[in-house]
């Protein structure tokens, strides 16, 4: 974890090869952060991203005593997805729908480009949320009522029922949360496709139906989700590359913010994402990158993403940029910005 007030000091571990001097390849393949003595990270064990405390690392650089961190629990301690759940007691693949909470988007802060929360956000998450016990006893959908869960609730309370029975039923999900079958039936979809690609994340020689099979899922019950964890693996091998095209485009002053776009799955079987053009110099509302053709430019910022499976037409504000479906990001901004492109 990231102690309280002590954020300022991350280090990643392009930031550590920077101040050696050399390039990230060269400092990743002679790893001098395994050597003995040089600090512990400060992410939590298995993460992808190694995060480590400013003070510590120039202590040791400079031959000195390593300080200590310190000690004890402050509301204040920024905890990343691992850290979360297990302050939560539940598996770090339901975290991803619990976060989806109100309260807990508004606290996140990125801390070495990785997310985190800080504890007194998820404490008072987990004092707030209703478990499973509560769930039990509304009695389960009164008929001729709307659904009784809120929807930004309704993903962290179903991977919590999945967490304790790998079997469930869509139905049972509407009956303990009182929704509606298919509203429960998407809800629980998406939460074993998460499961599903993050099993295939950990051992890539699994194919999507072996990784379901492990985790317990019935094969009749898990087709979809199956086939939305498949094109949910393709997404997040896309995801560095829209986030470069996403700086790229910030440092060209055509988009207030550098973070990676959000990805959509239309029909669970294609990967779309949209990058809002809110800069000074942005010559179109928005940019859209779809895994079949690539970029292509979008007439509106609130619904750059159009409905249905085919090919928007070009013209108007419709273009398609040339250089395959992923240009380097230097060339999507040249292609969006010369208008003869």
């Amino acid at each position: 974890m990231i102690r309280a007030d002590r954020r300022h000091l991350v280090r990643t571990l392009a930031d550590l090869a920077a101040h050696q001097g050399v390039g990230i390849d060269q400092y990743t393949r002679l790893k001098p952060y395994m050597a003995a003595g040089f600090p512990a990270p400060v992410s939590s064990e298995g993460a992808r991203t190694r995060l480590y405390d400013g003070d510590q690392v120039d202590a040791y650089l400079q031959g000195k005593p390593v300080p200590p961190l310190p000690d004890g629990e402050d509301g204040s301690d920024l905890l990343d997805r691992r850290e979360c759940a297990a302050l939560l007691g539940v598996a770090p693949n339901s975290w991803t729908s619990y976060k989806r909470d109100p309260g807990l988007r508004e606290a996140r802060v990125e801390a070495g480009g990785v997310e985190h929360w800080p504890r007194s956000a998820v404490q008072a998450f987990q004092k707030n949320r209703p478990g499973r016990d509560a769930s039990a006893t509304t009695g389960g959908r009164p008929k001729h009522s709307g659904d009784q869960v809120p929807r930004d609730r309704l993903p962290a309370l179903t991977a919590e029922l999945l967490d304790a029975d790998p079997t469930l039923t869509a139905a049972t999900v509407a009956d303990r949360l009182g929704v509606h079958r298919d509203t429960a039936q998407d809800a629980l979809t998406h939460q074993r496709a998460e499961r599903i690609a993050d099993r295939v994340d950990a051992d890539p020689a699994l194919t999507p139906a072996q990784a379901a099979a492990a985790l317990g899922y019935p094969p009749a019950q898990t087709r979809r989700a199956t086939a939305r964890a498949t094109t949910l693996l393709r997404a997040r091998q896309a995801a560095p590359y829209l986030e470069s095209v996403a700086a790229a485009l910030h440092r060209a002053h055509l988009t207030t913010t550098e973070t990676a776009p959000d990805v959509h799955l239309p029909g669970d079987d294609r990967v779309v994402a949209a990058l809002i053009l809110d800069g000074d110099q942005a010559p179109v509302p928005a940019l859209v990158w779809d895994e079949r053709y690539g970029w292509r430019t979008a007439a509106s910022r609130r619904h750059p993403i159009t409905k249905g499976a085919a090919r928007p037409a070009e013209g108007g504000s419709v273009r398609y940029l040339a250089g395959g479906i992923t240009p380097p990001p230097g060339d999507v901004v040249t292609a969006l910005t010369t208008t003869d492109a």
